[in-house]
């Protein structure tokens, strides 16, 4: 089955869908980025067991917790694509734009969320049994990061990225 996917100076190419896998693949960056949210949730689960000694898998798939894999990921991004285009180009820009608002989100508006849901879970919590909104779910509480957090995700991202950089320079 052949696909139709679109060159960057706006050409159509026809391409197997092996091939446009191979593409995927082969983009650095969008490979940096993915590889550093899934190094970042999966340290999520050894910080957790480091720090309450228990193996918590819910956290490959969950939000908050040390580092940040959104961080990991936009900063990851950003930085391959420096590397790739350069710092100048409009690309990075966007990048560099989308990294800063959603690790500012991360640890402002997400964090403050997390923290009303945990008010919001003790206020329901210790409502009488006959209040209608005593049987209400609990909120989820861990949704932001704490600026360390989010810190430590930007540098697993800018790792993340140099280090593909400097193993597609040797590989090319």
């Amino acid at each position: 089955m052949e696909e139709v996917a679109v060159a960057s100076d706006g050409r159509a190419l026809t391409v197997g869908s092996q091939q446009l896998a191979h593409s995927l693949f082969a983009n650095y960056p969008l490979t940096a980025a993915f590889l550093s949210f899934a190094l970042a949730q999966t340290l999520k689960v050894l910080t957790t067991w480091y720090k309450e000694r228990r193996w918590d898998a819910k956290r490959l798939l969950g939000s908050g917790g040390m580092p940040s894999s959104h961080s990991a990921a936009v900063s990851a991004l950003a930085v391959a694509i420096g590397f790739h285009d350069g710092p100048g180009s409009s690309s990075f820009a966007i990048a560099l734009v989308l990294a800063c608002v959603v690790m500012y989100d991360a640890f402002g508006v997400r964090l403050h969320a997390g923290r009303q849901a945990e008010v919001l879970n003790q206020i329901v919590f210790e409502l009488p049994a006959e209040h209608p909104l005593a049987d209400t779910r609990p909120l989820r509480e861990p949704l932001g990061h704490t600026p360390p957090q989010v810190a430590a995700g930007a540098a697993l991202g800018l790792i993340m990225a140099y280090l593909m950089h400097v193993t597609t320079n040797l590989s090319s």
